[in-house]
């Protein structure tokens, strides 16, 4: 890290290193549309879970992901993203809940949006432009995240993938044919294994 780079906050400690890239479950595959099984074991087999979804999150060059992506049916996720100053934040939330602004507070953001479970593919989608995600951490104990921009989006983003919604579900048909014309035209550059095999 140079001296001109923000630190990268980590209010509940680092992401856990050392897993192994996994296939991404693409939109259509069953665990993708249902609520997720809330975590009720905080033990090794989580943390090697985690592991996993940070790294594939990395080789995907995401900015989170959610466990339904790696194919397990479990309401945890991860991220590293940057807010609207491009200042970093790590986390994982189990079972998370997000809290959005009301009344004249709320105010809606449209910015293109893409998800890595149906890569390539981007479309504008609003949603609220302050976010606060709460949920557990990896040893059990309560977690909150805050931001705006882009970490707003991807708190908001990746809890919808805890109760079975993927933001395809959030735009309009016409946004939902261009999504899948962008999605199928780059379909080769996203082989079945990605990015395992990438």
């Amino acid at each position: 890290m140079s001296a001109t780079e923000p630190e990268v906050l980590s209010p509940h400690g680092p992401l856990p290193e050392g897993g192994r890239v996994r296939p991404i479950t693409r939109w259509g595959t069953p665990v993708m549309h249902a609520p997720q099984q809330k975590v009720t074991s905080f033990d090794r087999e989580l943390l090697d879970l985690v592991a996993d979804m940070v790294a594939t999150m990395y080789a995907a060059e995401g900015v989170g992901l959610a466990a339904c992506q790696i194919g397990v049916d479990l309401a945890v996720v991860v991220f590293d993203c940057p807010d609207a100053t491009g200042q970093r934040t790590v986390g994982v939330i189990c079972n998370p809940e997000v809290t959005l602004p009301d009344g004249k507070d709320r105010i809606l953001d449209v910015a293109d949006e893409g998800c890595l479970s149906f890569p390539g593919a981007f479309v504008e989608c609003g949603r609220p432009d302050f976010a606060t995600a709460t949920g557990l951490g990896l040893d059990g104990e309560p977690v909150e995240f805050s931001g705006d921009g882009l970490l707003a989006r991807c708190l908001q983003h990746e809890t919808d993938h805890t109760l079975g919604t993927v933001f395809g579900d959030r735009v309009s048909d016409k946004n939902r044919k261009k999504l899948k014309k962008q999605h199928d035209k780059l379909a080769e550059d996203y082989p079945e294994g990605w990015p395992v095999d990438a």
